[in-house]
């Protein structure tokens, strides 16, 4: 793994995927926005460092991803690069109706598809977000505005 500061505090990290990556990438982020006096969007540029982060790791396998968090004018940039073609998929808020008991939950290895609800918070908390596709994989990114 590299953590290397660039261009006024920039945090540009690179390491292979893995459960751990999105805890060690919080709290990397989490210094750099102290250091920066942005504890004011702290709690939100974190979440969304995780889901980010969080969704490249299962996107990557066991392959490298890349973050990226950088200070702009008036906010924070959240970038987050794996070499999966494949696209986020934002679903559905749920609502009350799609809760409920599940047999099946503490069974390993199941999923009962209450995923991927991650990219609707980005969303919520993001001046603005996209998908940047390169020749080889894909930067997901957020704009926080401070």
């Amino acid at each position: 793994m590299a953590v290397e500061a660039v261009d006024a505090g920039e945090v540009d990290i690179s390491c292979l995927a893995d459960r751990t990556v999105p805890g060690m990438v919080r709290t990397v982020v989490g210094m750099r926005l102290v250091e920066w006096g942005l504890e004011g969007v702290a709690d939100s540029v974190l979440l969304i460092v995780a889901e980010l982060v969080t969704n490249a790791v299962r996107a990557a396998g066991e392959r490298e991803i890349r973050v990226r968090c950088s200070r702009e004018a008036g906010g924070v940039l959240v970038a987050v690069w794996d070499s999966s073609a494949e696209r986020p998929v934002t679903r559905p808020v749920m609502g009350p109706e799609d809760f409920g008991a599940d047999a099946r939950a503490l069974e390993d290895g199941y999923d009962d598809g209450t995923g991927g609800w991650g990219l609707p918070l980005v969303q919520a908390l993001a001046a603005a977000c996209g998908v940047a596709e390169g020749e080889t994989g894909k930067w997901v990114w957020a704009r926080v505005p401070c």
